[in-house]
């Protein structure tokens, strides 16, 4: 295809990059009240929840603009547009395709200031990447529906005030997907309770969650009952051509590179050791297609096609590469690689031992590797389930 913009559209990206000349300071010039500024500022330009339909607080930007205001930011290293990332990424979506009036009058405008988080409410310890098995249960009660049950590996739940969570109402349904329906829930609810859960590295960015008789108002449903994968997969419509990953693997790359020319390996610099230089062009490659791959998936958008599933490929490149940037950087260091932040020979203060141990997060999180690769080969080449 051909990406030529538009004259419109090279007009909005140069309005998007006299801001950032205008408004994004160095690094290390941003004073404590640089990140409350750019939220005001990005809200003000309807930046946040671009794509949004305006009636509703958004943007009313096309795809093709969103594109374009997400690649200038993401090049020149801006904070996030928005500070609430689920609720803009899930909870969002779904609220404005699915969502009474009054919900998208209560919720939406506070997602779009980022007065507070959301988390998901979605695998469970027995249904991770089937997700259509959940047991955790829902069952109606005059007004409330009454849950009980157990989700696992819920990003960010020890400080949201807020859940979309996937219930199961109906265990009769001859087709799983169909008994699925999905609540809006208050995190401080009686009878809710998180449990942290710490990595490797020491962060405890999951956590369990338990629900024993909790109560959501019937008018917390965001759709029909037995609606919820429907729900769930609503928000997948919108742009996914991973621009933002891209630019951000980028980065680890070239900071990469630096760690390698900086450290002496044999008597000379690891930047001309053959095997290193062999594994990062490796991983530069993988990277650039990536990108490439990200562009066909924006193109089947842009003429209205249907789409696949074609987004597993670059999860599954992304795992991959999580796991082998951290990989590399060891390697380099050799045997000061393990070393903890605050340890003296630790390069960059332990920067790629942590980033070596938090790889589950992202390699885990949205479908295993496997999980991706079945994916693939089962929706885009075809095969047979194993």
């Amino acid at each position: 295809m051909d990406f030529k913009l538009t004259p419109e559209e090279e007009a909005f990206r140069d309005e998007v990059r006299s801001f950032l000349d205008e408004n994004l300071p160095p690094a290390d010039q941003r004073g404590p009240d640089f990140g409350a500024e750019w939220n005001r500022k990005v809200r003000e330009k309807r930046w946040v929840g671009f794509s949004w339909p305006r009636e509703v607080g958004g943007g009313g930007g096309s795809l093709m603009e969103q594109v374009i205001l997400k690649d200038e930011m993401a090049q020149r290293k801006a904070p996030p547009l928005g500070s609430c990332f689920m609720g803009l990424a899930w909870v969002g979506p779904s609220l404005i395709e699915y969502g009474s009036e009054e919900q998208k009058q209560r919720f939406i405008p506070d997602i779009l200031d980022g007065k507070y988080q959301w988390c998901t409410g979605y695998s469970e310890p027995s249904s991770g990447s089937d997700l259509a098995s959940l047991q955790c249960k829902g069952v109606r009660d005059g007004d409330e529906y009454v849950v009980n049950g157990q989700k696992i590996w819920t990003s960010i739940a020890m400080w949201s005030k807020w859940m979309i969570l996937l219930v199961r109402t109906d265990t009769e349904v001859e087709v799983k997907h169909d008994g699925i329906t999905c609540l809006l829930v208050e995190m401080d609810s009686p009878g809710l309770e998180v449990r942290p859960i710490r990595n490797m590295a020491g962060g405890e960015m999951f956590a369990e969650v338990f629900f024993d008789d909790v109560r959501v108002p019937v008018e917390n449903r965001l759709g029909e009952e037995g609606q919820g994968w429907q729900v769930t997969i609503s928000a997948l419509a919108h742009e996914r051509s991973g621009i933002a990953e891209f630019h951000g693997l980028m980065r680890n790359l070239e900071r990469l590179k630096e760690l390698a020319r900086n450290t002496m390996k044999n008597g000379r610099p690891a930047a001309e050791e053959p095997g290193i230089r062999r594994r990062i062009v490796q991983a530069e490659t993988r990277v650039e297609s990536m990108r490439l791959n990200g562009m066909r998936f924006l193109t089947k958008q842009l003429k209205g096609e249907k789409l696949s599933s074609e987004t597993s490929i670059n999860k599954l490149h992304r795992a991959l590469l999580e796991i082998e940037l951290g990989e590399i950087a060891l390697e380099i260091q050799g045997s000061a690689g393990p070393l903890w932040q605050g340890a003296e020979p630790a390069a960059e203060n332990g920067h790629w031992q942590r980033f070596a141990l938090n790889w589950p997060e992202v390699v885990i999180g949205g479908g295993t590797p496997n999980i991706q690769k079945n994916i693939i080969a089962e929706r885009i080449l075809g095969l047979p389930k194993d």
